[in-house]
C-alpha cells in the first residue's frame, strides 16, 4: 500500500496521473464560525437549498432533481441564491486533501465540487481557471476560462487561444462563486451540460490534448449515481489503459461493475491515506 501511496503521489506530482475530486473529499470541512459542517452528500445539499427541510421520496432520490423542483416553484435565480450561501462563504475549514494538493499545485486537475477551497489556495498562483456553464444562449460552448495572475482572475473570459500553457489548469465542470457565481446543479442544467459535453462542446481544445494518455485517481467520487458517473465517463475519455485508480473505502457493487467497465482499479482506503504524514 506504501508503495502504491507514493506512486500515485509521484504520478499527480509530474501531471501523469489527473485529480478527480468528487464531494466526498469536503467530509469534515466546517464553518469555523459557526461549527457548521459544509453539505456533501446529496441529501444534504438538499436540506440545505431546502431551508433544512426533507423534500418528497421521489425528489429526495438525488439532488439534481430536487434542484431541478426548486428551479420550477421558486426559480432558477433562487436555486443559485441558496448554492451562493453555501459557496461563496470563505468560513469554511481547509480539507487536508486540497491543501495538500494546493502545495504540488498539479499540471490539471478536475474538481466536480461547487466550492472555492483550490481556488482560495491557488491565490498566490498564476493559473488557468475553467468552469462549466449551461442553457447559454448563442453559444455552443459550455465552459467558461479566466486567467489568474497570482493577485486577481481577469475581469472577462479569456479565449482558448490566450491561454498560457505553462499554468497549471483547475476544471470545475459544476462551476463555483469566483470571479462571478456560475453552477450547474438542476436537472435541465445537466440535460444541456452533458449533451454538449459528449458532442465535444464542454471541453476546450488544449484540454482534450493534455488529456490523451494520462491516468486518474478519484479522490472522495461517490459512483452509485447517473450523474457523476456520466460525468466521469466523457472526462477520461483518451486516457490510458487501464484509465487509472479510485479510493473508496467500501465500494458498493454498482461502484465495482462502473469502475471494471472503464478499467479503474478500486482501492479500498480513504484519502487520508495518500496524504504524505505531514500533510495528514
Amino acid at each position: 500500500m506504501t508503495t502504491t501511496m507514493q506512486m500515485l503521489r509521484a504520478g499527480i506530482t509530474d501531471g501523469s496521473i489527473i485529480p478527480f475530486i468528487g464531494p466526498n473529499a469536503l467530509q469534515g470541512v466546517s464553518d469555523s464560525q459557526s461549527g457548521e459542517k459544509m453539505p456533501t452528500s446529496s441529501d444534504e445539499l438538499i436540506f440545505a437549498v431546502n431551508n433544512g427541510k426533507p423534500m418528497s421520496p421521489r425528489l429526495m432520490y438525488e439532488f439534481p432533481r430536487a434542484a431541478m423542483d426548486i428551479e420550477l416553484k421558486r426559480g432558477r435565480k433562487a436555486l443559485h441564491n441558496a448554492l451562493h450561501a453555501i459557496y461563496a462563504r470563505q468560513s469554511w475549514s481547509i480539507a487536508p486533501l486540497h491543501q495538500w494538493l494546493a502545495t504540488i499545485t498539479p499540471p490539471y486537475l478536475v474538481d466536480i465540487n461547487r466550492d472555492t477551497q483550490l481556488q482560495l489556495l491557488y491565490a498566490a498562483k498564476p493559473h488557468t481557471l475553467i468552469r462549466g456553464v449551461a442553457r447559454l444562449g448563442g453559444s455552443d460552448y459550455r465552459f467558461r476560462i479566466h486567467h489568474y495572475d497570482g493577485n486577481h482572475y481577469s475581469d472577462h473570459e479569456i479565449a482558448q487561444e490566450e491561454v498560457d500553457p505553462t499554468l497549471p489548469i483547475l476544471f470545475k465542470p459544476m462551476g463555483s462563486p469566483l470571479p462571478t457565481p456560475t453552477y450547474i446543479a438542476s436537472d435541465a442544467d445537466y440535460v444541456d451540460y452533458l449533451t454538449e459535453l459528449m458532442g465535444g462542446f464542454a471541453i476546450p481544445d488544449f484540454v482534450k490534448t493534455i488529456r490523451q494518455g494520462k491516468q486518474y485517481l478519484l479522490l472522495g467520487l461517490p459512483l452509485n449515481r447517473d450523474t457523476e458517473r456520466m460525468v466521469l465517463s466523457d472526462f477520461i475519455y483518451s486516457a490510458a489503459t487501464p484509465a487509472g485508480w479510485a479510493l473508496i473505502p467500501q465500494p458498493s457493487p454498482k461502484e465495482e461493475r462502473f469502475c471494471a467497465k472503464l478499467n479503474i482499479e478500486i482501492i479500498t482506503t480513504e484519502i487520508a491515506e495518500l496524504l504524505p504524514e505531514t500533510s495528514a
